[in-house]
């Protein structure tokens, strides 16, 4: 059965989805950008501090659906500028044990909504 996660913690929809959905024990999250969940405003001051504000909305999203990202299995990541990987790697990498990660690919990308310079979604399994 789908059950559809939803948190204040985490910037509401921009669109006709949800921010993740739990079918079983499998959470399916929608991708995650640098939106302030209490202004609704975009974070760009830097690519790490967008890609930290990317990181702790979907951290919200997780804790919503009762998870860490000790549960994340696999991720993807869009981002504008392949010479950024090295800063956003940084980031993301903190919010991960790198004995247990998960899989993961990044893709370069044309655009992305609100002309933001990165987008993050996951799948995890409790």
């Amino acid at each position: 059965m789908k059950k559809i996660i939803y948190t204040e913690k985490a910037p509401a929809p921009i669109g006709p989805y949800n921010q993740a959905v739990l079918i079983g024990n499998t959470l399916y999250t929608s991708g995650q950008i640098a939106l302030h969940p209490e202004t609704m405003e975009l974070v760009l001051d830097t690519i790490e501090i967008e890609t930290k504000q990317v990181m702790e909305n979907m951290k919200a999203v997780l804790a919503a659906a009762d998870m860490t990202f000790e549960n994340v299995i696999k991720t993807t990541i869009f981002i504008m500028n392949m010479g950024d990987f090295t800063k956003i790697n940084a980031v993301y990498g903190s919010y991960f044990n790198e004995a247990t990660a998960h899989a993961r690919e990044t893709v370069q990308v044309a655009c992305l909504p609100k002309n933001v310079n990165i987008e993050i979604s996951m799948i995890a399994v409790k």
